[in-house]
């Protein structure tokens, strides 16, 4: 969903062939439903709102009726400026965000970068396209359009003999092409932004403002779900934009210094992760409240009365999730026409890689916050649990397997299975029979450890000879824990993963990451929930996938685009081989 005139968002697709139903992926891999504001055949619900002019419903028809200029079908306003383009005889490139891989004759495969002629964008999912002499449908999801449509195919400033840059092509008073370039993407910038605060005035005087007079029909709670810290979020941007203002040269664009106004405000726009993280819940509550006919009407007498297009609540409230990772894809775009001997050069460059930590920051705290659920739902499975639950002080496991535990006073050896969290290593013990069922048996405090490595031999402190060992040592009361691993390498992987957890608990630290009390107490209710619904008390399958799955989350400084970006990724539809497979399965564990 995007708002097409307005924002240049990348908007959510599905084949015109496909029968699925329409999802999408806002961010971090967030599954989104998505609603169109269709009303629902019969009457209004008795109880619907009304007030001196009348019922939302005599509202919303007599605006349809009128054929009011906002309500254009789909809110295509971008989508006909395309075709109108084309059928002039323009030519209109669009850039390729993701891979399309396809195995289908009359699709168009392409790599990440790729330019791709827009042919035909008469269906709002797939476009017809060419690249070379290849001609075929791809996603429109997969792409945006070209900043710059009057780039040359070639990368410029273009090269003579000699190396040295042709300035032979030039625009109006002695501007190079590269400048004109430049001046593009700031126009762009400055216009985005501007469309981006009228847009969220809308959201918070047109839906917000008139949520809160119909205390029958919302509370306060409600509207914190569905609206998050949006006008937190508008507040933040009209200052933003009024120091991009500052910044912006009327006369020659392409001199304006925006750099430095990312880099001041790229603290404060970290507010963004506490939305995007709230974001699939807003959606779940809409997708629960327009179910009755009374808020459906409601909220689109609502986007009437503020005359915005048309566009359902739900796609209005994506755009600050998408505008915050369109961010470092313009910064990237101003760098590309950026001369190293600009004055915004420098800044840019920074600003550039700031935006990208703060998307990176977004989607980690997101999956964090997903992974809380999975965790609470690990705990639920194991029998006989003792003290306080996980999460109380952890939110993410770090590494687990099967280690060797020698204890005091006769040297005992015991096999058990070791989960490593951040501030502490819970200890399990495996069922003699079912050995998917784990039992608790301890708990380690990491925050007073310190990791010891044992060479092979004999132990002076336990009398007996190790191999594949190291130890905890605990600074305060002297008392230590020795374990054995079977293997070289799972040893080595044990004390990497020691120092990645000391490393999260820094760095969580430092960001200021934290879980709530709430979100806490509602991860192990879920999970007590599905407990008690029946599931068998074991180590699920999708709990060891969970386990695969785990990466350290201090993420390497520089990342493939399409890994930092994951906003509106289309989601691939998934393939049902392996399902097909495992039904025909005679005999199963």
């Amino acid at each position: 969903i995007t708002s097409p005139v307005a924002f240049d968002m990348l908007p959510l697709k599905l084949h015109p062939f496909s029968q699925s139903t329409p999802t999408g992926l806002d961010c971090v891999g967030w599954k989104r439903r998505i609603s169109a504001p269709v009303i629902t055949d019969g009457a209004l619900d008795k109880t619907a709102l009304t007030d001196d002019a009348g019922s939302e419903e005599d509202l919303y028809e007599e605006f349809r009726s009128a054929g009011h200029r906002y309500g254009h079908p789909g809110g295509g306003g971008e989508q006909l400026a395309i075709n109108e383009l084309i059928s002039d005889g323009s030519v209109v490139y669009a850039e390729a965000l993701w891979d399309h891989v396809t195995m289908d004759d009359q699709e168009l495969g392409f790599k990440a970068g790729d330019v791709i002629e827009v042919m035909d964008a008469t269906n709002k999912e797939w476009w017809w396209g060419r690249i070379l002499d290849s001609e075929g449908w791809f996603p429109a999801s997969f792409v945006r359009l070209r900043v710059n449509q009057d780039e040359p195919m070639e990368d410029y400033p273009l090269k003579v003999e000699g190396g040295k840059e042709d300035d032979s092509r030039r625009f109006g008073m002695g501007q190079t092409t590269k400048d004109q370039m430049r001046t593009n993407v700031i126009n762009e910038i400055i216009s985005t932004e501007r469309d981006y605060i009228k847009h969220l005035k809308d959201i918070c005087e047109g839906y917000i403002k008139q949520c809160r007079k119909r205390a029958d029909m919302f509370t306060e709670e409600q509207l914190k779900i569905i609206f998050g810290n949006i006008e937190d979020i508008y507040r933040c941007q009209k200052k933003f934009v009024k120091a991009l203002e500052k910044k912006f040269n009327k006369d020659h664009p392409h001199l304006s210094e925006v750099g430095s106004c990312f880099l001041e405000y790229q603290t404060e726009f970290q507010i963004y992760s506490e939305y995007c993280n709230n974001h699939p819940n807003a959606c779940m509550e809409l997708s629960r409240l327009t179910k009755v006919n009374k808020y459906v009407y409601f909220f689109e007498a609502c986007r009437l009365l503020q005359k915005m297009i048309d566009i359902s609540l739900d796609g209005f409230l994506l755009t600050p999730v998408q505008k915050i990772c369109k961010y470092p894809l313009q910064l990237a775009e101003l760098l590309k026409y950026t001369n190293p001997q600009h004055r915004d050069f420098k800044d840019v460059e920074a600003a550039l890689n700031a935006m990208k930590n703060v998307a990176r920051l977004i989607n980690e705290r997101k999956r964090r916050l997903e992974n809380i659920d999975k965790i609470a739902q690990w705990q639920s499975s194991i029998e006989d649990w003792e003290g306080e639950d996980v999460l109380v002080r952890s939110s993410e496991l770090i590494y687990s397997g099967e280690l060797a535990k020698i204890s005091h006073p006769q040297a005992k050896s015991q096999q058990r299975m070791f989960f490593l969290f951040d501030h502490q290593l819970v200890c399990c013990k495996k069922d003699l029979l079912r050995r998917d069922i784990l039992y608790y048996k301890s708990r380690i405090n990491m925050d007073d450890m310190e990791i010891l490595d044992v060479e092979d031999g004999k132990d002076k402190d336990f009398n007996i000879s190790v191999k594949n060992a190291f130890k905890l040592h605990c600074r305060d009361t002297e008392e230590v824990h020795l374990f054995c691993a079977k293997k070289p390498e799972q040893k080595q992987r044990w004390l990497k993963a020691f120092e990645n957890e000391r490393r999260q608990v820094q760095l969580d630290q430092e960001t200021g990451f934290s879980i709530t009390e709430v979100q806490k107490k509602q991860a192990m209710l879920n999970a007590s929930k599905q407990h008690h619904a029946g599931k068998p008390k074991a180590v699920t399958r999708p709990y060891y996938d969970f386990l695969m799955r785990q990466k350290h989350p201090t993420l390497p400084t520089t990342l493939p685009q399409q890994q930092v970006f994951m906003l509106a990724e289309p989601k691939r539809k998934p393939s049902n081989f392996w399902q097909n497979i495992s039904r025909l399965t005679p005999f199963r564990k």
